[in-house]
């Protein structure tokens, strides 16, 4: 396979695809996940991982058999587009689009707090001003200069905070061996339907991110073969440290689920301070690599689109001496910034989460439309492909049902954008 000499340059192999992924999924939200868990479910939480982490298992495995379709620049977009039509690929397009700008500000806000613990001057408007421009703008400095830039960011943070959190668990692990006296005895409570349900809204969430790292099929060594293995091993990797980190924090924090900082407390007891400020300031390297994926894969979309004719032609240009989608960096890296300035975390992390379950929908919509044209093209075949997008289309559907109004606002807001941006370029 040739690179274009006017083209991305093909340079993101299948273990580089991998973390890319695990980056994308693993953020900020584990460091406060537990405590959410914990309240909801009791000693029920680490099942929820292992319960969503097979909901979101059926979603991958559908995008698996989509994904090996396509060697091309573009992710859930191209696949939508490609399946179900320009208008659903549109759709696709501004839902991820809105995940993937809300989601990493949603991010910089925190490492913003966690930055203004250690220096108390940053907590001000210039303060905050300064943490996310310097935060946001080197990140698109590094990966305008290249995609192997942004590809070795990307893998070290990924390798440090999946560091940090197996650490947490080996060392939680051994105090419950070591010392029984630090064995919190949990119960089984009666959790109704609806608050399973909610919780699972909450880790869909938490498990989302992964889809992000498919933008970059264009700059993948070999996409068609790589995209479902890294897809698959991303998520059962990332099912393990959820369960594994949930099971420790509850079985060694007394009323883990009112903690702020569930992770740093846990790790208080067994550990002790430094073990507390170690886990602290793993929050600011995950939330900091968390953000290193996105700016290098988010960017690709607007290329795509601007490749396709369904954006300004000029988010597709590519450097002649980076090989990068520099427009598409620089646009992408100041939308981050300009919601990360003008919101909080919970607003970004509210507009990040309403999008995932159409998106997701329409991918495991797509496996039978695609299946049926019997093309030969997919490399990666599901064994019961009918079984499975029915299984992804009813685990979003009923999902859905439970977000709220405010969620449905911002649904039926960017459903409205990609509906004119459909009637435009149409003409």
């Amino acid at each position: 396979m040739t690179d274009s000499p006017h083209g991305l340059v093909r340079t993101i192999g299948r273990w580089s695809l991998t973390a890319l992924m695990v980056n994308s999924i693993v953020g900020v939200s584990i460091f406060k996940l537990p405590a959410d868990l914990a309240r909801n479910l009791g000693g029920w939480s680490p099942l929820s991982c292992v319960a969503a982490g097979a909901g979101i298992l059926v979603i991958a495995g559908c995008i698996a058999e989509v994904s090996s379709r396509y060697e091309e620049t573009g992710g859930l977009y191209l696949y939508a587009r490609d399946a179900l039509g320009r208008f659903a690929g549109l759709l696709v397009a501004w839902m991820t689009w809105l995940t993937r700008i809300a989601a990493p500000a949603a991010a910089a806000n925190l490492v913003w707090t966690y930055s203004a613990k250690f220096f108390p001057r940053l907590e001000s408007g210039p303060g905050k001003f300064i943490v996310l421009f310097l935060l946001i703008g080197h990140l698109a400095l590094f990966n305008y200069f290249g995609v192997k830039t942004g590809k070795h960011l990307s893998n070290f943070f990924t390798t440090v905070k999946v560091g940090f959190l197996l650490a947490f668990v080996f060392a939680g692990c051994w105090a419950l061996l070591a010392r029984p006296d630090l064995r919190v005895s949990f119960t089984l409570p009666v959790v109704s339907a609806k608050t399973w349900f909610l919780t699972m809204l909450l880790l869909v969430y938490a498990y989302g991110g992964f889809e992000g790292a498919l933008f970059v099929g264009g700059e993948s060594t070999n996409p068609k073969r790589d995209t479902p293995i890294a897809l698959l091993l991303a998520l059962g990797m990332v099912c393990l440290i959820y369960t594994a980190v949930q099971y420790v924090t509850i079985a060694t924090l007394p009323g883990a689920g009112m903690s702020t900082r569930p992770l740093a407390d846990a790790a208080q007891r067994f550990v002790g301070a430094r073990g507390a400020a170690a886990i602290a300031m793993a929050a600011l390297i995950s939330g900091y690599g968390y953000l290193t994926a996105n700016m290098l894969h988010a960017p690709r979309l607007t290329y795509a689109l601007a490749q396709q004719g369904d954006f300004p032609a000029f988010l597709g240009i590519v450097h002649p001496k980076y090989r990068t989608p520099y427009a598409s960096i620089l646009v992408y890296a100041a939308l981050v910034f300009l919601f990360a300035l003008i919101g909080n975390f919970q607003w970004n992390a509210l507009l990040s989460a309403a999008s995932r379950l159409s998106v997701y929908g329409a991918m495991a919509l797509a496996v039978p439309v695609l299946r049926n044209r019997n093309d030969g093209k997919a490399k990666f075949l599901l064994p019961a492909p009918y079984l499975f997008a029915g299984l992804g289309i009813l685990f979003s559907l009923v999902l859905a049902t439970r977000m709220g109004r405010s969620e449905f606002v911002v649904i039926g807001m960017t459903s409205v954008i990609a509906l004119v941006n459909w009637a435009v370029v149409r003409r």
